[in-house]
């Protein structure tokens, strides 16, 4: 894997709260106006422009994107966000429940994800990829990170601990109780270790942006064919990522609630689950599911465990083995009629982050007939799905903290 340190632009150090986001696909407009109100140092003003503009407006107008650059170029303007005079790494580290991941800020190469050397699980939309590509194109600059993964790497481990033991550059917690502490990495000969050590690297995943990883690739892609004089060293040819040791992450649980059973009674639902599942009435204690291939069912009022039968999975198979495979196919499509999860309007999906008592929530509320709980994908499973070329069925994984935009912006210009 090529990688390379660049020149950051971040917020001085007294202002990075202020200044520091939640991404902009985890929210929307009106969550963002609120969220922003009364901050002018917001980032969402450069990420989510739209919130300068009265309610209704559409955010894919072209005025909004010109917004977004007007803001940019005021933040470096007043100084909000400063470019560091040399090229650097950084370390970004998050702290959730008490466990903190370490990731290195890199500069990840172009033509590594358009080679799939940068693999990816998931597919993505073109709408989405364009909206992405329109904001780093009229920026100039990737102004949020993508999220990474990589096998372990103890040269790299070695690096991480020696730069977190000093000082942190940023280190606060968020609205959100999450910590996020960051670093710079100055010395020479930790730099020259961190590109070595990636050269070495024949692959990375992407965890978590693939539409960011899309559109900051097919940017830099994109002016590259444009430019005569193309040399493959300009900075274009860089997007930015974090990117963390496979260990250091965690997946959580992607649950899904449905709005109506197709027709069936609870007690018909149930019967016809029990051709391919151990099904056990667990009463009204909410169970969380205790491992793969078994399930937690909330239904008129009392929590199930689903447990599939031997013979309804191939263990062997990199996307049969998921247990949103099997649910999909053996509950929602079967029972169901649920076809396809990414247009049906009789289903939603809660991250884990929520947990089960949102999904009791959402049944009891009448909004929905039914909740199923997942047991949550591992680092291995998702790196073995992207490593034979095939991607998870929809709303599989969720990854939890999720980086804060802010810290870090990566500049296209040379």
């Amino acid at each position: 894997m090529k990688v390379k340190p660049f020149k950051g632009i971040r917020p001085p150090k007294d202002l990075v709260t202020k200044v520091a986001s939640r991404p902009y696909d985890v929210l929307n407009s009106d969550e963002a106006r609120a969220e922003a109100e009364g901050n002018p140092m917001s980032l969402y003003h450069i990420i989510k422009p739209e919130i300068d503009f009265p309610v209704g407006t559409d955010e894919h107008d072209p005025k909004v994107y010109d917004k977004a650059v007007y803001n940019f170029h005021t933040f470096m303007k007043n100084g909000w966000l400063v470019q560091d005079a040399d090229e650097h790494y950084y370390i970004y580290a998050q702290t959730m429940n008490g466990r903190t991941q370490y990731g290195i800020v890199i500069g990840a190469y172009v033509e590594d994800y358009m080679t799939a050397k940068i693999k990816k699980h998931e597919l993505t939309r073109k709408d989405k990829e364009e909206d992405r590509m329109k904001h780093v194109r009229v920026n100039n600059a990737n102004i949020e990170p993508v999220f990474f993964a990589f096998h372990d790497n103890e040269v790299l481990d070695k690096v991480i601990r020696e730069v977190t033991s000093n000082t942190p550059e940023y280190d606060f917690t968020a609205p959100d109780g999450f910590g996020h502490h960051f670093w710079v990495v100055s010395d020479a000969g930790q730099i020259s270790t961190i590109t070595e050590e990636f050269a070495k690297m024949p692959s990375m995943y992407i965890a978590d942006g693939h539409h960011r990883s899309a559109a900051a690739a097919l940017v830099g892609h994109e002016k590259a064919i444009q430019n005569p004089a193309h040399t493959g060293n300009e900075e274009y040819n860089y997007f930015l990522a974090v990117a963390f040791p496979q260990s250091h992450l965690q997946i959580i649980d992607y649950n899904r609630v449905v709005k109506d059973l197709n027709g069936l009674t609870p007690s018909e639902f149930i019967s016809k689950l029990e051709a391919n599942f151990i099904v056990e009435n667990k009463g009204k204690e909410i169970y969380h599911p205790v491992s793969l291939h078994n399930f937690s069912l909330y239904l008129d009022g009392c929590w199930y465990s689903l447990t599939a039968r031997t013979g309804t999975y191939d263990d062997s198979d990199p996307i049969g083995v998921l247990d949103v495979t099997i649910s999909s196919n053996l509950i929602l499509d079967e029972i169901l009629d649920i076809k396809d999860l990414r247009t049906s309007k009789r289903i939603d999906f809660v991250g884990g982050i929520r947990g089960l008592e949102e999904l009791k929530r959402r049944v009891d509320s009448g909004e929905m007939v039914a909740a199923l709980a997942l047991y949550p994908v591992s680092m291995k499973q998702l790196m073995d799905i992207a490593d034979t070329g095939n991607i998870m069925p929809p709303k599989t994984t969720w990854f939890e903290p999720k980086l804060r935009s802010g810290l870090i912006i990566h500049s296209l210009a040379d």
